[in-house]
């Protein structure tokens, strides 16, 4: 399993494509947008300047890991002869239902189709093709270069010799790969997303401003990052999507999303990606925020 192809130059995306080409494999990166393509390269070779600048990696690390990296905007194209294909589109179910159709008629019977979705049923995914024993869950953390899990989901249709296959090629990436089963938003965002969704709650309430409650749960609980910056940086239009499949799959309560988290979706405050979330992010601190979260 040498061949592999990645749709999506975006945040997950571009990840993706950066730590297979890093280890050595050969890597299709796909988008529709050439400029998309541009920006995700763009950010991968930044990242390896980072790794570069550690003494993390060589300077001929990072030429051969961009050398193994080659750009398509045709479907057809990209995904020709690749062992594994994995989809790291918008996390829309009509979307990525339409791509998995697609992928279905252009690769071959041997390819191994996986999403990167964080909440959508894999076993859904796998109906829309003809393989759906191939199919299965990849869920990197962000940012994928530096975050050890990958959440490995089974469909209901998916084989013992997939889950082994994939398993064992996370561990390849220098991943810690965790099988869990198709339910919706799997473990990690089962977990997460409610304790974002109250802290939105809570801010809500009037309980505590934002800096507050992040300081409460970094320094009170040992988190890394608080919920609602964190909540940033993953894309409060990401989070509500997520809650919603969650509301939808599971018919409790306990998932439905903050108002405030609706409202400020619908106002286009996202989050470090549209520059102002739960905390501003100017041009001149973006780049810095991110380079901080990179580097953790």
């Amino acid at each position: 399993m040498q061949h592999i192809a990645v749709i999506g130059a975006g945040t997950m995306g571009n990840g993706i494509a950066h730590v297979f080409a890093q280890k050595g494999y050969d890597v299709h990166l796909i988008d529709i947008s050439e400029a998309s393509l541009e920006k995700g390269v763009a950010t991968i070779a930044k990242n390896l300047d980072r790794m570069v600048a550690k003494e993390r990696i060589s300077i001929t690390d990072k030429e051969e890991t961009l050398n193994n990296i080659t750009t398509f905007t045709s479907l057809k194209d990209g995904v020709a002869n690749r062992d594994l294909v994995i989809e790291a589109a918008t996390e829309n179910l009509d979307i990525k239902l339409s791509i998995f159709k697609d992928l279905d008629g252009l690769c071959e019977g041997k390819t191994i189709l996986a999403t990167n979705t964080s909440s959508i049923s894999i076993t859904q995914i796998g109906a829309a093709t003809d393989r759906p024993e191939k199919v299965i869950g990849m869920h990197f953390m962000n940012p994928v270069p530096i975050m050890k899990l990958v959440e490995i989901i089974r469909g209901y249709s998916t084989s013992d010799e997939v889950t082994r296959t994939i398993m064992e090629l996370s561990t390849k990436l220098g991943k810690t790969p965790t099988e869990v089963n198709d339910y919706p938003g799997f473990v990690a965002n089962r977990i997460l997303m409610p304790m974002i969704n109250e802290s939105i709650e809570t801010l809500y309430n009037g309980v505590a401003g934002v800096k507050e409650i992040d300081e409460v749960m970094k320094l009170g609980m040992a988190h890394p990052m608080g919920p609602l910056q964190l909540a940033d940086f993953i894309g409060l239009d990401v989070c509500l999507s997520i809650l919603k499949v969650m509301y939808d799959g599971f018919k409790n309560p306990k998932y439905a999303p903050c108002p405030l988290l609706v409202n400020m979706v619908m106002a286009g405050k996202l989050g470090v990606k549209s520059g102002e979330g739960f905390y501003d992010y100017s041009a001149s601190r973006k780049a810095e925020t991110v380079s901080a979260q990179f580097d953790r």
